[in-house]
């Protein structure tokens, strides 16, 4: 009985709160690694790229729940969800022509396009923060629970509850279904194909006939779509604020990186690795000891690193990557 106890506690506590957030990493690190992959750059205003779609995504649900509209027991932002990644593929395809693409005709060094987005990112996170403000915004309405505390101990009669969010179920599922439409769109479809081209060969796609510009857009499109869908799903998860998005990108990129830059399918696995590592790291196991070893009284939390230091940890596995395996665990691009 005790293990069982030990098991939904790691479940409750870590591995259920890891997957969802090692989900949610992994769109945005889809996002980085395109862009990476096909633009040659890495893109520092995806973090506030992701929270500009939040926003718009979340204004546009106060506008369904204003005229009555919702879904029921899922969150009512699954409705307004089109709307958000509409105006962030228009701001994206806007900053593209207004600031990037006059580096691209030089055919600048990466490190301009990087140095770009930084000033991007400062102004998209200005216009969202003009938006809708500075202050945290829950918008999770619906079912909160798919099953709780309560309601799973009268179930098993263990003395250990899980609880299970609607969120979490929704992020992990939308995550799957996402990853499966963009894989058969770069695998099966001409557009997709003349990207995966572009990103293996430029001048040899050039040669072939493919539209450099297109490719481009297509890009753009799609990191703004996966940039807004991970940012909603962290919103929901968790809660809206700008400042966070900036935080998150941190982890992002070491997910992206430890992957391999460049690899969509790495970014996934990058996205759970850092996942699963900050929040292992920084979950005091006490608990679950407690329930394993019931004799033993063991000094302190058995919490490797407090929960400040979440970030830290993502840096830790970053700066190793870089170190040790520049083309992350599946090849990517050197960094």
């Amino acid at each position: 009985m005790d293990i069982l106890n030990a098991l939904v506690a790691f479940l409750n506590f870590v591995f259920i709160p890891a997957a969802a957030y090692g989900a949610q990493l992994a769109l945005g690190a889809l996002g980085v690694t395109l862009i990476y992959g096909i633009l040659r750059f890495s893109n520092f205003a995806h973090g506030d790229t992701m929270a500009f779609g939040t926003a718009v995504t979340i204004l546009a649900t106060w506008g369904l729940q204003a005229m009555g509209v919702s879904l029921g027991p899922l969150p009512t932002a699954l409705l307004a969800l089109p709307f958000g990644i509409a105006a962030t593929a228009a701001m994206v395809l806007l900053t593209d022509q207004a600031v990037y693409r006059f580096y691209r005709v030089k055919k600048s060094a990466p490190i301009i396009l990087v140095m770009a987005s930084v000033g991007v990112m400062f102004l998209m996170n200005g216009i969202t923060r003009l938006l809708i403000g500075v202050d945290e915004q829950r918008f999770a309405d619906g079912t909160r629970f798919v099953i709780d505390v309560r309601t799973f101990k009268a179930m098993t009669g263990l003395q250990e509850g899980l609880a299970l969010k609607t969120t979490q179920v929704l992020t992990v599922v939308v995550a799957l279904l996402v990853v499966w439409a963009l894989f058969w769109f770069l695998n099966r479809t001409k557009s997709g194909k003349a990207m995966r081209a572009y990103s293996d060969n430029e001048d040899l796609a050039l040669l072939s006939g493919i539209d450099p510009e297109k490719v481009v857009r297509m890009t753009w499109i799609i990191a703004a779509s996966l940039a807004t869908i991970a940012g909603v799903l962290y919103g929901l998860d968790k809660a809206f604020k700008p400042f966070n998005y900036f935080q998150i990108l941190l982890p992002i990129f070491a997910a992206a990186i430890v992957g391999g830059l460049g690899n969509p399918l790495g970014a996934i696995a990058g996205g759970f690795v850092v996942a699963f590592s900050e929040v292992a790291i920084t979950y005091p196991w006490l608990k679950v000891a407690r329930y394993l070893f019931p004799g033993w009284q063991p000094e302190g939390l058995l919490q490797l690193l407090g929960t400040e230091y979440k970030f830290a940890v993502s840096f830790v596995i970053l700066i190793a990557v870089l170190l040790f395996k520049p083309t992350g665990l599946f090849r990517g691009k050197s960094v």
